[in-house]
């Protein structure tokens, strides 16, 4: 059974910081792209962050310079460090694993971010 446990949302102050981390089990880790999205409410589920099996990292502009990918393939878990936190990076966090060939998919249950003061 696949599982991906997201970990580490909160509530913050503007400027702030958070590590988010996503724990995997049930998948061969080092073989898929993991990434981090974000639902804000009302708004439609957007990518924050991916890093693929090689390491290769692509950010969404909104995070650039603010948020770092990363992934501990013994440990199965990806991290998403966030700085200089924004009101508007308060959302519901995503974590998601996918692997081509064939197209494979998961995703965890989300974790809480609240940037406010």
């Amino acid at each position: 059974q696949v599982q991906l446990v997201e970990s580490g949302g909160g509530l913050v102050q503007p400027g702030g910081s958070l590590r988010l981390s996503c724990a995997a089990s049930g998948i061969i880790f080092s073989l898929y792209d993991m990434g981090w999205y974000r639902q804000a409410p009302g708004k439609q589920r957007e990518l924050v962050a991916v890093i693929n099996f090689s390491d290769t990292t692509v950010y969404d502009e909104s995070a650039k310079g603010r948020f770092t990918i990363s992934r501990d393939n013994a440990k199965n878990t990806v991290y998403l460090q966030m700085s200089s936190l924004k009101p508007e990076d308060t959302a519901v966090y995503y974590c998601n694993a996918k692997k081509f060939f064939p197209l494979t998919i998961h995703w965890g249950q989300g974790t809480q971010v609240t940037v406010s003061s």
